[in-house]
């Protein structure tokens, strides 16, 4: 019952986040997203595929996120949205890898095929898109790419971690953001403590360098702290749950619940809420460590089972995208010399207050402290 609430829940979030960018017939739903790169060719219309007798008219931009499901990458998509309606020169299409490797490729092939001014790309494996990315570079169409960045070593395999050659990026640090639980965390958790880690898509840039932090930051200094399981539950809710699930069934207490994102722990959170072993009278008796911030998250922070997270702002991501964006395809910079990062501030019991407000305000939390539907 737990899984089919949450999956609900999250479902009509991403139902209402993920909507398409733009206001016409250019624009692609999630649920076209979701199938082929042909379908998707068709859903967009007549618009998309004349843009070079339409060159006088806005310039065609199209974000590819990641997944549908995926709580961040919706919030990201949404937010993109509304910084796309500052510019009157620009119209944003957006479309979804549904999280899998070949739709996200088909897309960006697609996008090749549809001559956009300009793509913004969010990968779910930086290897496996790499080599699209690259493809698009060679069309003679800028990339920036943003959470995470596509790097040199992503597409050749080597030591490389400059910016894809051809390419700029929007991006935060993945270690920073790690960083900002993971120092807590030495001084938090319990010694000999039981600890369980949830993991990113493997391969995924900002997974890998968010865990790779917790190594150095806390593991590398904690000693005496076991990790009784740990998996990949790929950015995804449902599949913590399922794994939390079935790890409390060993009957040893977890003593700390550290997550690569929000969404994983959010996940894991509800699979023990009713549990009095981990939630008595109200009161968690088990840490809990996230990355991102979302509104989510924020919710959990307020009712005492997430300890901290650390930001990762959509809104910032999305505005920096599309200012730079708007400046590339008007010929004002290269794409190249387009290389920013947001800031980590940490998110605790004393200030988040000062967020839920902020997502009060931009309607992802309604009046009465729920989740905006």
């Amino acid at each position: 019952m737990k899984r089919k609430v949450v999956s609900v829940v999250l479902s009509l979030a991403m139902a209402a986040m993920l909507t398409a960018c733009g206001g016409n017939s250019g624009s692609a739903t999630p649920a076209e997203a979701a199938g082929s790169a042909a379908q998707t060719e068709q859903s967009t219309g007549s618009q998309a595929a004349e843009k070079t007798e339409t060159a006088g008219e806005k310039k065609q931009v199209c974000f590819v996120a990641r997944a549908s499901a995926d709580t961040f990458a919706a919030w990201l998509t949404n937010e993109m949205q509304k910084a796309a309606g500052n510019y009157d020169d620009i119209e944003l299409t957006c479309v979804s890898g549904d999280a899998d490797d070949n739709t996200e490729n088909g897309l960006l092939e697609d996008a090749i095929t549809k001559g956009y001014d300009l793509v913004i790309v969010q990968s779910n494996n930086n290897a496996a898109q790499a080599p699209y990315v690259q493809k698009l570079t060679e069309a003679g169409i800028p990339v920036i790419t943003t959470n995470p960045t596509t790097h040199q070593n992503d597409l050749d395999g080597g030591d490389d971690l400059s910016v894809l050659a051809g390419t700029g990026t929007v991006d935060a640090d993945p270690e920073a953001q790690a960083a900002v639980g993971a120092d807590r965390a030495v001084k938090e958790i319990p010694e000999n403590a039981n600890v369980v880690v949830f993991r990113g898509p493997s391969g995924n840039y900002h997974a890998e360098k968010r865990r790779e932090a917790w190594d150095t930051h806390f593991f590398s200094k904690r000693s005496d702290v076991n990790i009784l399981y740990e998996d990949y539950a790929n950015w995804n809710s449902d599949e913590a749950l399922t794994l939390m699930e079935a790890w409390i069934q060993s009957g040893t207490h977890i003593d700390a619940i550290i997550s690569m994102n929000d969404n994983m722990a959010a996940g894991a959170i509800e699979a023990i809420r009713d549990n009095t072993d981990y939630v008595v009278d109200g009161k968690s008796n088990f840490l809990a460590y996230g990355v991102d911030g979302t509104a989510q998250g924020c919710l959990l922070i307020k009712e005492g089972l997430l300890t901290c997270t650390a930001l990762q702002d959509a809104s910032e991501l999305a505005k920096k995208n599309m200012e730079y964006a708007e400046k590339v395809v008007n010929g004002e910079m290269a794409v190249t010399d387009v290389n920013d990062f947001v800031d980590a501030p940490e998110i605790n019991a004393d200030n988040v207050e000062d967020y839920i407000k902020i997502y009060v305000d931009n309607g992802e939390i309604s009046a009465d402290g729920s989740l905006a539907k």
